[in-house]
């Protein structure tokens, strides 16, 4: 059986990983120790890469949601004789609670089957396949534990429902009536590091762990506009965070296509400076401070001491450096899109906007880092330092063109974001001669920003210095407080991106863009109610939240024409990008009459 689309899943996360199970009840990606570690189920990518499904025999329908304030998954299964329902779970450590989630999870996906109404015969098919599917392990039953090994990696199943192990596979059946409960867990642990994989009671890890993610909750309560899916955009976003380090993951998946076909396929199971800023903003709005703080202090160790080479862009989530690309030609690829790719090779490029986010996102946490480290002050001096010379270079940009450098103008308002910040940081991190070489090149900056940018022929700010494309990546020039949405100019850029690039509320990134890119989504509701446009903001808000699927989640982008989640899933930047959105709405509200909100002093922080 074929997998079906990414929107079809749900996302399941312990701090460490994640797995993504379909409305069919399949576990179609589960990669155990990390993020970016191979995969034991990796059917997304190919039929044959493993899979572990618990269904009914014959057809039925199927409902789910999460358990309230949790990432515990509730599938509700509906057929010609009765009711069943499977819930699924990666277990958090026994007893963690609040922000201590996540740091020491056992590695365990725990499914507990419930019969509800009449009789449901199910089936249980078990297909482990190491290393994104390369190996199949022996299926070893040693006594209700089923075994399997494949290199490194070291798995068992245990169940109390009979299964028949064969060639590299294990299934069964059994009747799920009212009042029965079928409990399988399944524990990962390395082959060789000794101890066998854990084994606990299913009820008690799903028990354990709807409290852990409620105890999490219920210390970050959100009150804007829009509460329900910022919540649950939180939730997602502290999902994909590794916890030991406290980076946050761009996605959970790899080569999931931007467009059927494609091979635009690339690996996202990294973390980017890029993202960083408004991870942080995100985190920020959504009442999650702590995380933030833990996220800069992992910026902070990653990047490490720096002298005239490129800052690297992303890193691995303990700060690894080297993320060489390459391809698994065994796979077919997501729909048929290949190549399916492992590690990303934009790790090599020079792209200057992270110097601007990294600053942008100390200034937000300025007060948590006070008394502020000598790590953290040379390092926001350096950064400042390389802005004042990068600025002038060319780069891959925040898209990360693999075609050449450009000016990219997102890259310049960028620097300008770095200086702007240092200049405000002041004697914070550095001496007056420093601060006063700042300011001049800041000013320098902006004013070759407003006068290369700016196309009268076009009648907008352009991607890049002396052209006529159109980016919606200058978008952010209003929400790093660069220009106010109002300026004239910047009002007559954001119309006609909103003219040219925009359908059915979705904005690509450029002309030809084949899917409409959901965080530039929200930068233009963003910048809408900056803009004074709240009607507008909110009417495409609207349209832009009745994208997520069933559970609230959000890939990278959306096809404008079908409607179809394409690209790597749950993707972070567009749960961030609608948690920010959210909070410049509010904002706004505040601003225009009735109560202000609480993100308006992040906002005006910013001078957007």
């Amino acid at each position: 059986m074929r997998t079906g689309r990414i929107s079809e899943h749900g996302f399941l996360a312990d701090g460490h990983s994640a797995a993504l199970v379909d409305r069919a009840g399949a576990v179609n990606w589960w990669c155990p120790s990390r993020f970016d570690a191979p995969s034991v189920f990796g059917r997304l990518l190919d039929d044959a890469a493993g899979h572990w499904s618990i269904r009914p025999v014959g057809g039925f329908t199927s409902t789910r949601a999460y358990l309230d304030d949790t990432l515990v998954l509730r599938t509700v299964f509906t057929t010609e004789t009765g009711t069943a329902a499977v819930t699924d779970a990666l277990a958090l450590e026994p007893g963690a609670r609040g922000h201590r989630i996540g740091l020491r999870s056992p590695r365990v996906l725990a499914r507990v089957v419930e019969g509800l109404t009449g009789e449901v015969p199910m089936r249980v098919d078990y297909a482990p396949r190491f290393e994104y599917g390369r190996v199949t392990g022996y299926l070893i039953d040693t006594g209700g534990v089923i075994a399997a090994t494949g290199g490194a990696c070291r798995l068992e199943l245990r169940a109390n429902v009979p299964l028949t192990c064969g060639e590299g596979t294990a299934s069964g059946r059994f009747t799920a009536r009212p009042g029965s409960t079928h409990h399988f867990t399944l524990g990962s642990a390395p082959t060789y590091q000794g101890g066998a994989p854990a084994l606990p009671d299913a009820d008690r890890v799903l028990a354990d762990t709807v409290a852990g993610w409620r105890s999490w909750a219920a210390l970050h309560d959100y009150q804007g506009d829009y509460r329900d899916l910022v919540r649950r955009s939180a939730m997602v976003v502290q999902g994909m965070t590794y916890a030991p380090s406290g980076a946050v993951v761009a996605a959970a998946t790899t080569s999931i296509p931007e467009e059927l076909g494609g091979d635009r396929n690339y690996d996202y199971r990294f973390v980017w400076l890029r993202d960083c800023s408004l991870t942080l903003q995100a985190l920020w709005l959504a009442a999650c401070p702590d995380e933030a703080d833990r996220q800069f202090s992992w910026v902070a160790r990653a990047v490490g001491r720096i002298g005239d080479e490129p800052v690297p862009i992303m890193y691995g989530v303990e700060g690894e450096r080297d993320l060489t690309e390459h391809r698994l030609d065994h796979l077919a690829g997501y729909a048929g899109s290949r190549p399916v790719l492992v590690g990303n090779d934009a790790w090599r490029q020079r792209q200057s906007d992270v110097l601007g986010e990294v600053l942008d996102a100390a200034w937000l946490m300025r007060y948590y880092l006070d008394p502020m480290s000598a790590e953290v002050r040379q390092l926001l001096h350096a950064l400042a330092d390389q802005a004042v010379e990068e600025w002038r270079r060319p780069d891959a940009g925040m898209w990360e063109a693999r075609d050449g450098e450009r000016h990219y103008l997102s890259s310049k308002v960028q620097c300008w974001t770095a200086l702007d910040r240092a200049v405000r940081f002041g004697a914070r991190i550095g001496e007056p001669a420093d601060v006063a070489r700042w300011a001049a090149a800041r000013d320098e900056v902006r004013a070759v920003v407003l006068r290369r940018g700016w196309n009268d022929r076009v009648g907008a700010y352009t991607g890049a210095f002396d052209s006529d494309e159109l980016d919606a990546s200058v978008l952010i020039m209003p929400l790093v407080g660069f220009l106010r949405a109002g300026d004239t100019r910047m009002r007559a850029t954001i119309d006609l991106l909103e003219r040219r690039l925009s359908r059915n509320g979705l904005l690509r990134r450029w002309n030809d863009d084949p899917a409409g890119f959901l965080i530039c989504s929200f930068w233009l509701a963003a910048c809408l109610a900056e803009a004074g446009e709240l009607d507008r903001a909110r009417q495409l808000f609207a349209q832009l939240a009745a994208q997520v699927n069933d559970l609230g989640l959000l890939a990278e982008q959306i096809d404008d024409t079908t409607g179809e989640q394409l690209g790597n899933f749950p993707q972070a930047f567009s749960h961030i990008g609608l948690i920010n959105a959210a909070g410049r709405i509010t904002a706004a509200a505040g601003r225009h009459g009735g109560q202000p909100a609480a993100p308006t002093d992040l906002m005006e922080d910013q001078g957007a």
